[in-house]
């Protein structure tokens, strides 16, 4: 093992106490975990928060978690030791986990994610095998690349297939949304962008001034669909990078194009199935191609490192806000209220 020799660590778990306004983590200092012959440890710089860990935190997870686990699944920071069969990493790279440690090639047919049925990545020092780390961007701050596995790569998934000069409809400003924004302005895409905050939706359009963002502001008009179909003078968009659910997803369907594509990234809204009775009709009618995007592969997630890197993108201007280390329970809070416009980061 060529290292630093590091056997301990500060950690984060999950208390699993739901009630409102209890701590929802709690700070350790365990052991290290094993190291394998085949794995790395990473001293970890920044980790970025999403809507997900909230959620898992106060007990919303549709799907099954590990016992006070570690929370988090975005981390970004630098090899301090690698085991005597790691062949591709070395002392110094800059890395992150995957979000699917299982999903390598995009091919396999079982999952594990992190912060859910597997610990997650809030601790100063991380051990992974080598097969289920990436390299980052060397462009990037710590911060903006630790928002790269999940809505990074959720983002870069959901955008695929869609052409330079196509219309894209972004729903919400949210991480994976202003992530899916910067990527869709970079490929020549243009933007419609929800919310149902003009105080939101006037600091992103100052910030992305030129050319100017369409806005549609879903809470004051319940009827949005309209004011998206007037804006593409009623053809409707190329894409819907679908964040509601049962809520949104029929109001999507009716003002995505002929032949349009839905990418359902999220269901943030109030989930109800009678609000899915004209979606069979819908479906066939407008020829919609209905995805479900559950972030990507480790090959997906270096495609993507690749494009920021060809392109020297920074996510600074996305960026919301900082917590340090130990103002992890503020900042679980605080994305878990809805307060964020862009990534909330913890900074170790």
């Amino acid at each position: 093992m060529a290292s630093l020799q590091v056997t301990s660590r500060r950690v984060y778990r999950r208390t699993d106490n739901h009630t409102p306004g209890a701590p929802k983590v709690e700070l350790f200092t365990e052991a290290l975990p094993p190291i394998a012959p085949d794995a790395v440890v990473i001293k970890v710089y920044a980790v970025s928060l999403n809507y997900r860990d909230a959620n898992i935190a106060n007990g919303g997870n549709p799907w099954p978690v590990t016992s006070h686990g570690i929370p988090c699944s975005d981390a970004a920071g630098e090899v301090v030791a690698v085991g005597k069969m790691v062949k591709g990493l070395v002392l110094g790279d800059r890395v992150a986990p995957i979000l699917d440690t299982k999903n390598i090639t995009g091919r396999e047919s079982t999952r594990s994610w992190l912060a859910a049925d597997e610990d997650g990545v809030l601790a100063d020092y991380l051990v992974f095998e080598e097969e289920k780390v990436c390299k980052l961007p060397v462009n990037l701050s710590w911060a903006g690349a630790s928002i790269i596995p999940c809505a990074g790569v959720t983002a870069w998934m959901a955008l695929k297939g869609v052409g330079i000069g196509k219309t894209v409809l972004i729903q919400g400003t949210g991480g994976v949304s202003m992530i899916a924004l910067k990527l869709a302005r970079a490929a020549g895409l243009r933007v419609i962008l929800s919310s149902s905050s003009d105080k939101k939706l006037e600091k992103i359009s100052a910030s992305f001034s030129t050319p100017p963002l369409s806005m549609v502001n879903y809470a004051k008009n319940p009827a949005w669909e309209e004011d998206v179909l007037r804006l593409t003078t009623g053809m409707g968009v190329d894409l819907v990078i679908e964040n509601g659910g049962t809520e949104s997803l029929v109001k999507s369907m009716k003002c995505t194009r002929r032949g349009g594509i839905i990418s359902q990234v999220g269901y943030l809204g109030r989930q109800d199935p009678q609000e899915l009775a004209e979606f069979l009709p819908l479906l066939i009618d407008r020829r919609v191609t209905l995805r479900g995007i559950n972030v990507g592969s480790k090959h997906d997630m270096e495609d993507l490192c690749a494009a920021l890197s060809a392109t020297q993108l920074d996510f600074s201007d996305i960026i919301d806000s900082v917590y340090s280390f130990d103002k992890a329970e503020e900042a679980i809070e605080y994305i878990w209220q809805g307060k964020q416009v862009g990534k909330i980061v913890i900074r170790l």
